[in-house]
């Protein structure tokens, strides 16, 4: 009889906490979505006019295209960044496509992730969950000063320090990159 109640028990909490946890991932008013997903209202390079209205950046290396940012090839290395600043303590989620050996950057209020085709352009070749050429998922948790970032749920960077505040910011180095579902939420 014990034995029957513990697995009913087991059974309800199995079915039961995925529904909790994904009930606390979707409630949309606790996010904050910095890509208003027609233009690149809100984002600028760190010098210059922000691209208000624009569906693409002046030298054409960023395009707002549907749900996604893309981050196209080209001269030199350029960077994206919201005009908000961010503070606090926060999580923040992006969705990530590379193609072969693109290579990328997501800034957390200043210091730089490496978001890459990883498998080839590394620096994190033993992941097992990314996918090349497919939609990833990086999260980064930060708590004070530092930040917990992951990719499919493998650590990318288990401490990188990061300031109180600053901005988003996508890097373009070389191979095509499209960023989708940014969003950012405070933490309590």
């Amino acid at each position: 009889m014990k034995r029957t109640i513990a697995l009913v028990m087991v059974l309800t909490l199995g079915s039961i906490c995925p529904i909790l946890l994904q009930s606390q991932d979707t409630n949309p008013s606790d996010w904050i979505h910095p890509y208003n997903g027609k233009d690149l209202t809100g984002w600028s390079y760190k010098t210059g006019k922000s691209f208000e209205g624009m569906a693409e950046s002046s030298d054409g290396r960023y395009e707002a295209k549907g749900d996604a940012i893309i981050v196209k090839d080209g001269k030199g290395i350029r960077q994206l960044w919201t005009t908000a600043q961010f503070s606090g303590d926060m999580e923040i989620r992006v969705e990530f496509r590379a193609e072969v050996n693109a290579d990328s950057g997501f800034f957390v209020r200043g210091p730089q992730l490496q978001v890459r085709d990883y498998l080839v352009a590394g620096p994190y070749k033993s992941l097992k969950k990314y996918k090349p050429q497919d939609w990833n998922q990086i999260v980064v948790v930060i708590k004070g000063n530092v930040a917990h970032c992951t990719c499919n749920g493998e650590i990318l960077e288990a401490k990188l320090k990061v300031p109180a505040s600053g901005g988003i910011g996508l890097e373009a180095d070389h191979g095509k990159m499209e960023y989708r579902n940014l969003r950012i939420r405070k933490l309590s």
